[in-house]
């Protein structure tokens, strides 16, 4: 017998019994106010969270941040929100985004469990805005506050190609000597606005 042989012949003496596989129906994790949560977990890691009570307050709460009044390039790809002084339509090269120091987007849903929120292109042009501003806010309807991750993966649809990418709080590492670092590669600030009235 080769040697071939003999080890298959002792990986099959090995075989274990085919384990179930578990069922997603669980009692997950829940909360009872999920975005209390939310804003608990996303302002632990470097993030903050500001509950509105419709868009329209939302421009008065920008002003409260340095980083937007300074801010020489904003982006907005939410009609009357941020101020931009820059139209992404025109944009055809994903290149020509590098300069902008804020930008306002906008979010499906978020996560409370980790403070995640999902983010897709259907309304960008450029989806590398997420991660080249440096400060980014996104806007995300309050009543689409999830409790965890598997409520989450029950809204996404993989029917078709497209980008999506959850995004808790803003850039940050501590691969260096264990030392975090906010906005290593990415937005240096992040916010995000829960609106109550979405109309």
């Amino acid at each position: 017998m080769s040697s071939r042989d003999t080890i298959l012949k002792a990986i099959r003496k090995s075989q274990r019994e085919a384990t179930p596989m578990p069922t997603l129906e669980q009692d997950w994790l829940r909360f009872d106010d999920p975005i209390e949560q939310f804003t608990t977990v996303l302002e632990s890691v470097g993030g903050k969270c500001i509950r509105v009570g419709s868009r329209s307050e939302i421009n008065d709460r920008l002003t409260e941040f340095p980083q937007f009044e300074s801010a020489n390039v904003r982006a907005s790809t939410i009609e009357g929100l941020g101020q931009p002084t820059v139209s992404l339509d025109t944009i055809d090269d994903p290149h020509n985004v590098e300069n902008v120091d804020f930008a306002v987007l906008a979010g499906e849903f978020a996560v409370a469990e980790n403070g995640a929120v999902w983010v897709t292109d259907e309304t960008l042009k450029h989806r590398v805005l997420h991660f080249i501003t440096q400060h980014l806010a996104l806007v995300v309807p309050a009543k689409s506050v999830v409790n965890n991750m598997h409520e989450a993966y029950r809204l996404l649809s993989f029917e078709s190609r497209r980008f999506g990418t959850f995004i808790s709080g803003p850039s940050k590492t501590a691969d260096i000597e264990q030392s975090l670092v906010i906005g290593a590669h990415g937005p240096r600030s992040h916010v995000v606005f829960l609106v109550d009235d979405e109309s």
